[in-house]
């Protein structure tokens, strides 16, 4: 059984306001093809569908015609929530096309039933789980002690009815220990999302979503496919991919990727305002793909990314790296905070920031305002 694995499409996403839906149909085009060479059996979509849980109009009528592609090809397509999407949205109308072969996942309610395919070599058994919170799980299973997301997916692995001489896939939408992030994605303080790689042991493959940058975890069938595009500048230096995987008898597990080429690129390039505005530099650059340009000037350029944009039309960011924005960014820690008060503290932390004292105005205007939130809170 061949199956290809996408995830987090994001439908309708903006990236520094621009948007992105041509660069997405166009891409979607491109995925199409790839299937048409591999000729799968069926297509499984790991969450984040789009990037909002009220997702435009174009975002929907984006994702029905590539799912309306993908039935005209006799495929069968599985799709889970993630925690960009809806659930009650993308489960609508589950039920009356999975008679179709389109089986998107439920709003998770405790259940764990797979849906069970055949081929050559036996059953293959899919569990789809979207994404989930550990208060999403303890509701469901009250007896379980779910502190943690590792918690709450092992309860849930816990609870489902794996037959161990069958092949088995999951496809999930969580952040596994040990994968590596983007700027692009939702991140939740000290790792707090984290679920431990070791409970997947029973799975031939895990279908992973919401990690931008395709790559395996502990081993090379627990994998996240990545994003079809790139989504931030710290993505620039990626290459896209479809992930390929074809099953055979019980363990036996090939996985592939086929590169996927965008509609326009994302790339970083600095030098000063001269430099990057010479002909000889723009004219050996590809002037139309998304672009952060970071200026080394040590004058701020009056309507910068105006002048810049009339050159390079997709410039997306511009930034400053030189000797003030340098020593701003060196912040260094307050000293002796417990022995300081909150105005002189706030004091201390302004003139670092800003490079100045506070004003008399300002100091008198924060030191009134410290004393009315005191008062409040006694």
């Amino acid at each position: 059984m061949k199956l290809i694995h996408l995830s987090d499409l994001h439908l309708g996403k903006r990236v520094n306001d621009f948007s992105m839906l041509e660069d997405q149909r166009y891409i979607l085009t491109k995925i199409i093809s790839i299937i048409d060479d591999e000729k799968p059996d069926a297509v499984i979509i790991a969450g984040d569908i789009y990037d909002k849980s009220v997702p435009s109009v174009e975002a929907v009528q984006l994702f029905d015609e590539f799912l309306s592609r993908l039935h005209q090809r006799g495929l069968m397509v599985l799709a889970i929530s993630g925690n960009h999407d809806s659930p009650e949205r993308i489960a609508f109308g589950s039920r009356l096309m999975s008679k179709s072969g389109i089986y998107l996942s439920p709003v998770f309610d405790g259940a764990a039933d797979p849906l069970c395919l055949t081929d050559e070599f036996g059953t293959v058994n899919i569990f789809m789980l979207p994404f989930v919170k550990p208060s999403h799980v303890r509701r469901y299973y009250p007896d379980d002690e779910i502190l943690s997301y590792t918690d709450a997916i092992r309860s849930v692995i816990g609870h489902m009815e794996i037959d161990s001489g069958a092949r088995n896939i999951l496809v999930t939408h969580q952040f596994v220990t040990g994968a590596l992030r983007c700027d692009s994605e939702d991140i939740s303080v000290g790792g707090s999302d984290n679920v431990d790689a070791g409970l997947f042991h029973s799975f031939d493959y895990v279908a992973l979503g919401h990690i931008h940058s395709p790559q395996s975890v502990l081993r090379e069938t627990i994998r996240y496919c990545g994003t079809p595009l790139k989504y931030s500048f710290s993505e620039a230096g990626h290459t896209k991919s479809v992930t390929v995987v074809q099953l055979f008898e019980k363990g036996n597990v090939s996985v592939h990727t086929v590169p996927i080429i965008p509609k326009r690129d994302m790339a970083e390039i600095r030098g000063s305002y001269m430099e990057i505005t010479a002909r000889d530099f723009y004219k050996a650059t590809d002037l139309d793909r998304y672009l952060h340009i970071t200026l080394t000037d040590e004058e701020d350029i009056p309507d910068a990314i105006g002048k810049l944009r009339a050159i390079y039309p997709n410039i997306m960011k511009l930034s400053y790296d030189n000797a003030r924005t340098r020593h701003d960014a060196k912040i260094t820690g307050i000293q002796d905070c417990e022995r300081k008060t909150p105005i002189e503290l706030f004091s201390e932390f302004f003139e670092k920031q800003n490079n100045r004292p506070l004003s008399e105005e300002q100091s008198s205007f924060v030191s009134g305002l410290i004393e009315a939130i005191w008062e409040e809170m006694s």
